[in-house]
């Protein structure tokens, strides 16, 4: 597999102070790379310094194409979907306008969208800030897939969801990823079991291991060293 995004080198702050300290890593064109690491590590600021969202330095390469003097905007352009951490969906404006707002082609993802999250379906005309957190992790999912995109940088999408919808997000990641590869941040690493083919983790804004999620996550004593956790054998495979 090729490479879609490198990143080398790259730095962030906000107000002055550095969250992300010479971070490199790659990620391949199809699957899902799962950025890992404890609370608090830079793993939310690598994905928004990607994004132009907070002062950076280094390189930034999509495609083989320098994005890192780019803003957001001409970033999103180039086909880097963006879903935040906290869903941030405009409240005030039902389903059907959210996803409006975020189309940039002619010819939108509608059926796809459709079939991913069919709870939306019947819920186009409702006010967005009236679902409960789950359906709204879903509108910001669905905003993000109902453009074409190179890769999609996804933060946390399974916080504070209950296991059923947890389950439903995880699918729908999984379904997205066989048409665009997917860069993840995520703590519930039965989901990241699931999922992720690779694994960057960081530890105080640093890279300090790449490679197999799946080699990782079942060494015990690694997990524990890199993450502060341990982790339960896998039980009936993946869902």
């Amino acid at each position: 597999m090729s490479a879609v995004l490198e990143v080398v080198g790259l730095s962030g702050s906000i107000a002055g102070q550095q969250v992300v300290e010479d971070v490199s890593f790659t990620v391949p064109d199809r699957g899902i790379t799962a950025v890992l690491g404890r609370n608090g590590v830079g793993k939310t600021s690598t994905l928004r310094s990607i994004m132009g969202l907070i002062d950076r330095r280094g390189e930034v390469t999509l495609a083989g194409e320098r994005i890192d003097g780019l803003r957001t905007h001409r970033i999103v352009q180039r086909g880097v979907g963006y879903v935040p951490e906290d869903r941030e969906v405009f409240s005030r404006l039902t389903v059907a306008e959210n996803l409006q707002l975020a189309v940039r082609q002619k010819k939108p993802n509608w059926e796809l969208v459709d079939s991913l999250f069919p709870d939306l379906v019947a819920r186009r005309s409702q006010m967005a800030g009236t679902l409960s957190g789950g359906q709204q992790q879903m509108v910001s999912l669905a905003r993000a897939l109902v453009n074409d995109n190179r890769i999609l940088l996804v933060d946390e999408p399974t916080k504070g969801l209950a296991p059923l919808i947890v389950e439903q997000v995880a699918a729908a990641l999984a379904e997205a990823a066989t048409t665009v590869p997917i860069l993840l941040v995520e703590q519930n690493l039965e989901v990241v079991r699931q999922l992720a083919g690779d694994a960057v983790v960081l530890s105080g804004g640093r890279v300090v291991h790449t490679g197999s999620a799946s080699a990782m996550l079942a060494d015990d004593e690694l997990t524990h060293r890199l993450l502060g956790v341990g982790v339960a054998p896998a039980t009936g495979g993946a869902r």
